[in-house]
């Protein structure tokens, strides 16, 4: 099956995955929450005849979708949780549910994955099990880590598994990977630091805790530019501070709180050790007490080599090599897929979102980036990105066809 064919078979499809990415849109859920999405696609898959399992990692579905013999087995993942956010845009499929919002695209990589397990459900025409994972809670919750704890893969052998994001500001139509990292490790912390308060006008009566939390807030970045190699890339970014309560009291305690991304085990194991000495340093020069808590949420998502080559070569023959870039430059965002890389080989694509310009009337003002309450998932994805999961299916089971003994 040429990937003219399958990409002629599912824009066909096109108006109505649109029609069921839409109306995810509109009844977003957060992490573990995602009980109506699961059930539309739980009751999809399964009238396409497809083996369904639900409940795994809480929300999560998972389809098997056997073959015409046995053979090696794959995995394609969508997530399916929304973010804590409002909407802005009033087009029709906008949000109902206040304060909740589809603003990272799984609506659509949940549609795209629908559109594929269909296609393979219908021509079963290859030897191995195709697993489509539809995972919960990707934002920050993690969903993957989950369902692996769950049985994931004890339940659904895999020889390897895969991803894909959308990514706006590459175009529509174009991909984008690279081997290695791709996105960073998430790590958040915490230092609290704890002096006596006192009058405003008084300060040499009282230990004054903002004072520590700002030279904190500014020796954290020495760990970037002092400690690290300069070619490493890493963020450390104090994203909150808790002090204080009126103008003319300097208080008990300052909170800070923050996020840490790295591409590497071993630069994040420096700046947690580095952040937990200068928190006790600062503190110790400055009277204060100190406490210091650092937990790594997320590893960063490293895609396999041998498996990166594959996906290259897959997506060629789908858009044309003019349109895949292979050495894309990471980003410093996080993914839980990375879980399931640390489990299983695989790789985890981009696929072009656009500029905005799909966006219906009556989108917000802002960009049409991800995490923004303007962002709408560009529909024309959806032929597109279901043939490349299709296609990698196809391909994979196809190469780790047994051979017949010589």
């Amino acid at each position: 099956m040429t990937a003219h064919d399958v990409l002629d078979t599912l824009g066909s499809w096109r108006e109505e995955f649109t029609a069921v990415r839409r109306a995810i849109h509109a009844w977003p859920e957060l992490a573990f929450q995602e009980v109506r999405t699961a059930d539309t696609v739980a009751d999809l898959l399964e009238s396409w005849g497809i083996e369904t399992h639900r409940g795994l990692g809480v929300t999560g579905v998972v389809g098997r979708i056997t073959g015409r013999a046995s053979g090696g087995s794959i995995g394609l993942r969508a997530d399916m949780d929304a973010l804590p956010m409002a909407e802005s845009n009033t087009f029709p499929h906008a949000s109902r549910n206040p304060g909740v919002m589809h603003a990272c695209g799984h609506d659509g990589h949940t549609a795209m994955l629908l559109a594929a397990a269909r296609h393979l459900a219908l021509d079963r025409a290859f030897e191995g099990t195709v697993h489509v994972i539809f995972q919960p809670a990707e934002e920050g919750q993690g969903g993957a880590r989950r369902m692996i704890e769950d049985g994931l893969f004890e339940l659904f052998p895999m020889d390897a598994v895969f991803g894909m994001h959308n990514w706006p500001g590459i175009p529509t139509g174009a991909f984008a990977l690279t081997p290695g990292p791709i996105m960073a490790s998430s790590s958040t912390f915490e230092a609290v630091v704890t002096g006596r308060g006192a009058h405003g006008a008084m300060p040499h009566l009282g230990v004054d805790p903002v004072v520590a939390a700002a030279q904190l807030t500014l020796a954290y970045q020495g760990i970037i530019t002092r400690n690290l190699d300069p070619l490493e890339p890493a963020v450390i970014s104090v994203t909150q501070i808790h002090t204080g309560s009126a103008d003319n009291v300097i208080p008990d305690q300052a909170i800070l709180r923050g996020t840490v991304r790295t591409l590497s085990e071993a630069a994040l194991d420096v700046i947690e050790t580095r952040m937990d000495e200068i928190t006790r340093g600062i503190g110790d020069a400055l009277d204060c007490a100190t406490e210091f808590r650092f937990d790594r949420r997320y590893p960063a998502t490293v895609n396999h080599p041998a498996e990166s080559a594959f996906c290259a070569e897959v997506l060629r023959e789908l858009v044309g090599a003019e349109h895949v870039q292979t050495d894309v430059r990471p980003s410093m965002g996080a993914e839980d897929f990375a879980f399931m890389l640390q489990a299983r080989p695989g790789c985890y694509v981009w696929i072009g979102n656009g500029s905005g310009d799909h966006r219906d009337a009556g989108h917000g003002l802002g960009p049409c980036t991800l995490h923004n309450g303007s962002y709408d998932f560009n529909d024309a994805l959806i032929p597109l990105g279901a043939a490349y999961w299709v296609m990698l299916a196809r391909r994979w089971l196809a190469r780790r066809r047994p051979q017949p003994p010589g």
